[in-house]
């Protein structure tokens, strides 16, 4: 069992945490920091893990380090963990979950050459055990630590292994995605209130027909498929679909997501 270290648990950083512990991991085996002391004290009551606000110590003994911290701090954090990688017993895998910052700019902050990294793009879905995590691996990652990684992340979801190149589209498509549903159930349920539903109603049934609707998508039917079950010719369901395309839903979706992806590849630029 491999010893980790999640630099900056917060909540990604916990997501995973808890996933590990509710899948069996042992919390001895794992180590979590925090700037924040009463933080610190709070994972160690809830999970207990071990935990320090000092980075240096938390990866001296770890297999697989995961940073969780924000994007403009992941390049500070890789060049100050790796001036101890040369008094660690090992050099552990390096598994950004921060967006933008690509392998070729962690590998060059990183002071020890042949370091091991992964870019990971989480969901916010993680924190319920149903994210989506998509890694690329850097090119000194050997496979036995790939399983390693891989195992570690299914504690949180579904893990799928990308190229470099995509993670901008995919963080377009699951890693801001949560947002775009949260956004439809919201003017779903303004749209109820505005038929005359008390608001607390048509959130209520907002919220259950979108987990409905994302359980179905779980089975062997794709949205078109799934779509078009509920769309009788000439129903309420084919009219109201025909005015969702007519006021250009799609296109909003195509030039949303397109402009997601160009700010994914500019964090990594500034």
């Amino acid at each position: 069992m491999a010893n980790i270290a999640i630099i900056g648990a917060g909540n990604i950083g916990e997501a995973l945490l808890s996933g590990l512990i509710q899948s069996g991991y042992d919390p001895e085996k794992i180590t979590a920091t925090n700037r924040s002391s009463q933080r610190s004290e709070v994972l160690r009551e809830r999970y207990g893990v071990r935990t320090t606000n000092d980075n240096h110590e938390a990866v001296q003994h770890a297999d697989v380090v995961f940073l969780c911290v924000k994007p403009a701090g992941i390049l500070d954090v890789i060049a100050e963990i790796g001036e101890g990688f040369g008094d660690a017993d090992n050099t552990p895998v390096l598994v950004s979950m921060a967006a933008g910052i690509t392998l070729a700019a962690m590998e060059e902050a990183v002071a020890l050459a042949g370091a091991p990294i992964a870019r990971v793009m989480p969901n916010t879905p993680m924190l319920v055990g149903k994210g989506v995590l998509a890694v690329t691996y850097g090119r000194f990652v050997d496979d036995e630590q790939r399983q390693t990684v891989d195992e570690l992340l299914a504690a949180a979801g579904e893990v799928v292994t990308v190229t470099e190149p995509q993670i901008d589209a995919v963080t377009a498509v699951s890693g801001s995605g949560p947002a775009y549903f949260f956004l439809v159930t919201e003017a779903m349920v303004d749209a109820g209130v505005s038929l005359g539903l008390p608001r607390d109603l048509a959130e209520r049934l907002a919220k259950a027909t979108a987990a409905g609707a994302g359980a179905m998508l779980e089975g062997e039917d794709g949205p078109v498929q799934l779509r078009a079950n509920v769309s009788s010719p000439a129903g309420t369901t084919a009219r109201a679909i025909r005015e969702l395309e007519e006021s250009g839903l799609r296109g909003a979706f195509y030039r949303a997501m397109e402009a997601c992806a160009r700010r994914s590849k500019e964090l990594g630029e500034e």
